[in-house]
C-alpha cells in the first residue's frame, strides 16, 4: 500500500500545476469573451467549444502521442498530462469566471467608467476580487473534478495513484484491495478539497 501511496505526490503535482494553468488561461479566455475584439471573442468561444466539446482521454492522447509526430517535440508523461488538463481546464473556468463577471453589479462597472478608471485596473481592482468571491464554489467543483479525472494519466505511463494501484494488483492480483484502496485516496483527496472551499468561503462571508 505504500507503493500507491507514493503515487499522491505524483497526482497532486498534476493537479495542482493544472489547476493553476488552468485558471489563467480560464482568465483570459474569459477576458476575451467579454471584451470588445471580435477576433479574440471568437479565438475565445472556439477554443473553449473545441475543449469541452471532445473527450479529455484524447486531448491527452493528441499531446502525448500527436503533437512528437506532427513536430518532433517530445513531452515527459506528467508533463503531457498537466499540459493537456491545463488546457481542458481553462475551458471549463473561463465560462465560471465570465459568468462571476457578468454577474457583478453593471452600475459599479459604469461608475468606474464615469471616473476614467482605466479598463484593465477596473478589472484587476474592482471586477475580478468581486467575481472570484462569487464563483469560489464552482472553481472548488472544478479541481475537485479535476483531482478524480486525474486517473486518466494512467494511460500515457505517468505514475499516479491510479497507475501504481494497478501494477500492484497486476503483480499480486488483489485486484479488488488495490482499487479499493486508489479509490479511498482519491475519496479522502475530494474531501480534504471540499473542505477547504467551504473554510475559504467562510473567512470570505465574514470579510463581507
Amino acid at each position: 500500500m505504500d507503493y500507491i501511496l507514493a503515487g499522491v505526490k505524483v497526482t497532486l503535482q498534476v493537479v495542482t500545476l493544472a489547476g493553476i494553468i488552468g485558471f489563467i488561461i480560464g482568465t483570459l479566455l474569459a477576458l476575451c469573451k467579454i471584451g470588445r475584439i471580435k477576433l479574440l471573442r471568437i479565438f475565445a468561444d472556439v477554443y473553449t467549444s473545441i475543449f469541452r466539446g471532445t473527450p479529455l482521454v484524447l486531448q491527452l492522447m493528441l499531446i502525448f502521442f500527436g503533437l512528437p509526430q506532427a513536430t518532433g517535440i517530445t513531452f515527459e508523461p506528467v508533463t503531457a498530462a498537466i499540459l493537456a488538463f491545463g488546457l481542458n481546464s481553462g475551458a471549463y473556468i473561463s465560462e465560471v469566471i465570465r459568468a462571476g463577471i457578468m454577474a457583478v453589479d453593471k452600475g459599479q462597472r459604469e461608475a468606474a467608467m464615469a471616473l476614467g478608471v482605466p479598463y484593465r485596473q477596473m478589472m484587476k481592482d474592482i471586477i475580478l476580487p468581486q467575481a472570484l468571491k462569487n464563483i469560489l464554489p464552482a472553481l472548488m467543483n472544478e479541481y475537485i473534478t479535476l483531482t478524480k479525472e486525474s486517473a486518466i494519466v494512467t494511460v500515457i505511463g505517468v505514475m499516479d495513484v491510479m497507475r501504481r494501484s494497478f501494477m500492484t494488483a497486476s503483480n499480486t492480483y488483489a485486484y479488488l484491495e488495490a482499487f479499493m484502496f486508489a479509490g479511498l485516496i482519491y475519496y479522502v483527496l475530494v474531501m480534504i478539497l471540499t473542505l477547504i472551499g467551504k473554510l475559504i468561503e467562510r473567512r470570505m462571508r465574514r470579510s463581507d
